[in-house]
């Protein structure tokens, strides 16, 4: 269900540029997720999302957009993508983070989004404009595999389609990239769907893989993943509570190994395992991690 909300700020600082992609604010115009990934972490308690099922759509984010952007001395990172995806389907019909693009863009602000839609190749243009100062994407990619992905993240766009937008996006000399992470325990854990993210995002233009080798379970989510284990993957959930019990981390089965594997083919496609990011015009730089 789509429910139509006021929101009294948009814009969230972070204490400092945080250490993955440099974002200063995060911004969210939606909340909750179409794409009901059955992994997300979202629907736990602590994010007070009450029923992750509806979207909620903050009719009023542009008006609060443009008046913070007016009372920033600074021009620095806007982050969206972090609690909801900003091209959740409900875009489609509503189009702000288009309008939020174009907002960034006038006040000459950087952005960078985390998406598993292809519905941001729609923006490029804008995105190139934004460019000037920042702009970066970072798709998330848990496995190649479109049948796998229907089944895991049944309201996204499949991972082909996202790999397209990919290609097209970086055609407009945007930074693009591939962010790994969850890869889920007993299912997306093994060498071959690590090599072939790292492939596909190098042949699709990428510039880098940030890379989380395991996910994250606790209180709603867990209960929640657990169901659709059942469901989706019959005997699979006791492996999960043996292995993890009620930890919040469950990392990949031979985690150090996959990792060296991982850095080993991301340097054989010549691809960063950190953010890369262009400022003021200069060229592509790494940005350190710590």
């Amino acid at each position: 269900m789509i429910k139509e909300i006021e929101a009294k700020v948009l814009l969230t600082p972070n204490r400092a540029p945080d250490a993955w992609f440099g974002v200063r604010y995060g911004m969210n115009i939606y909340r909750g997720c179409q794409h009901q990934c059955i992994y997300c972490d979202s629907r736990s308690e602590c994010y007070q999302i009450e029923d992750f099922r509806d979207v909620l759509v903050k009719v009023n984010a542009i008006e609060l957009l443009r008046r913070e952007l007016r009372s920033k001395r600074a021009r620095c990172v806007i982050g969206t993508g972090s609690m909801s995806d900003p091209y959740t389907p409900a875009e489609k019909e509503y189009g702000l983070t288009r309008q939020a693009l174009e907002a960034i863009a006038e006040y000459g602000f950087g952005v960078h989004i985390t998406t598993k839609s292809d519905l941001v190749a729609r923006d490029a243009e804008i995105l190139r404009q934004i460019n000037r100062f920042h702009a970066s994407i970072a798709f998330t990619l848990t496995t190649t595999d479109d049948e796998l992905a229907r089944q895991l993240e049944p309201g996204a766009p499949l991972p082909s389609q996202r790999l397209e937008a990919m290609r097209a996006v970086a055609g407009s000399g945007v930074i693009v990239g591939t962010m790994m992470m969850p890869i889920l325990p007993f299912i997306e854990d093994d060498e071959a769907n690590i090599a072939a993210i790292v492939e596909k995002t190098h042949e699709a233009g990428g510039s880098f893989v940030v890379g989380g080798l395991g996910m994250t379970l606790r209180d709603r989510q867990r209960a929640y993943y657990y169901r659709e284990l059942d469901r989706l993957f019959p005997g699979l959930r006791p492996q999960y509570q043996r292995s993890f019990g009620e930890r919040y981390g469950c990392p990949a089965r031979n985690a150090r190994a996959l990792e060296a594997f991982f850095n080993e083919q991301c340097a054989r496609h010549g691809l960063s395992t950190q953010m890369v990011r262009r400022s003021a015009g200069a060229e592509p730089a790494q940005l350190p991690l710590f």
